[in-house]
């Protein structure tokens, strides 16, 4: 186990480069957490970041967005929810060239403190370090730009929510947090994740490969459909969008990638969810002002996931838990990058509970 006068982190040290090296202990912020870290997780943001060579290399950053572990220190602002020795999951920004301290894979972590969720006694930690990032793309996806309802629903709603890529990390929570809101889903994904997306909610699923799959969700939604989330974002899953989307009401298309719908009756939506950690970012040069709206949702919506957490209605993503630590972590993001994983987290362990 780590002591906590010492720190160990994998950074960015060029393009396309990330050692393991010494890093500080970060120091505690009024609205921030320190965190022993357990478990990390793998996103396609860590291996982006990394690649990335508009990033001034000023020093080595620190890369991770997905973590779970121990609070160690509270800072004054942090809600009186949180206290030190709470099991949370949270949230980074890795290979941030505003705060290079802000990414999550290291022993000892800074994170923002009231988006952060605290873990039910019954889920592992490498569960819980599969959630962070997926819950708040959820929140603001689903609940500011496609205006669904807080969960639990009050009541059923005919409503029907296209999730392209129901199996990808982000659509596995779409899909339950939608369902929770009271509508009814439609996805895709390939045949081998059709069990999954079934067993967390889904009325429909159809093979993202099928040539007929916009007209089918089209015939099935009764040419209704007005909401999408797109989690895979790209012109050809716009394409299909926008093809399964109603011939005469248009709708919403939200995405990750900033991809448009091809059609002027949908206004298409392009986020980050860097917006919900409550202060102004850098992203590919260009500066994103802080979004207070988005973090006082993140906030709320936290509240509201720690109980739906502790009733066992959400269910974490696939994982794979890999051997090797920080150490290993740079093979896995490869194998993310060369398109190897597939329907299932990668998962490193990184301190004792």
């Amino acid at each position: 186990m780590a002591s906590e006068s010492q720190n160990r982190g994998l950074v960015k040290v060029g393009k396309g480069q990330a050692v393991v090296t010494d890093v500080p202990v970060p120091s505690l912020q009024d609205d921030y957490l320190l965190v022993r870290t357990i478990a990390v997780a793998l996103n396609p943001a860590d291996w982006q970041n990394l690649d990335e060579d508009f990033v001034p290399e000023i020093k080595p950053m620190l890369n991770g967005h997905d973590a779970a572990g121990i609070i160690e220190a509270v800072g004054k602002n942090v809600t009186s929810r949180l206290k030190k020795g709470d099991r949370i999951m949270c949230a980074g920004y890795g290979v941030n060239v505003t705060d290079p301290e802000d990414g999550v894979f290291a022993e000892h972590i800074r994170v923002r403190g009231d988006i952060s969720i605290r873990i039910p006694a019954h889920m592992s930690m490498t569960d819980a370090a599969t959630m962070p990032v997926g819950l708040v793309t959820v929140a603001l996806g689903l609940y500011k730009y496609l205006g669904l309802p807080f969960p639990p629903a009050t009541a059923p709603s005919s409503t029907w929510l296209f999730v392209y890529g129901g199996s990808s990390a982000t659509g596995t929570l779409a899909i339950q947090f939608a369902k929770l809101s009271g509508l009814k889903v439609v996805t895709t994904c390939s045949p081998r994740n059709f069990d999954l997306v079934k067993s967390l909610g889904a009325d429909a699923v159809y093979d993202y490969r099928d040539p007929d799959c916009a007209a089918k969700i089209r015939s099935l939604t009764s040419d209704d459909l007005t909401l999408v989330f797109d989690t895979i974002a790209t012109t050809a899953t716009a394409k299909v969008s926008a093809e399964a989307m109603s011939s005469g009401k248009g709708g919403i298309y939200c995405n990750l990638m900033g991809v448009d719908a091809p059609r002027d009756d949908v206004k298409s939506v392009f986020y980050l969810g860097y917006s919900a950690m409550g202060r102004a970012y850098m992203f590919e040069g260009e500066e994103w002002p802080y979004a207070p709206d988005d973090y006082e949702l993140a906030k709320r919506f936290a509240v509201v996931v720690e109980g739906l957490l502790e009733q066992r209605l959400i269910k974490p993503h696939p994982k794979t838990v890999r051997p090797g630590g920080l150490e290993a972590i740079p093979a896995g993001m490869q194998d993310l990058k060369d398109g190897k994983i597939s329907g299932e987290k990668l998962v490193y362990v990184i301190g004792e509970e």
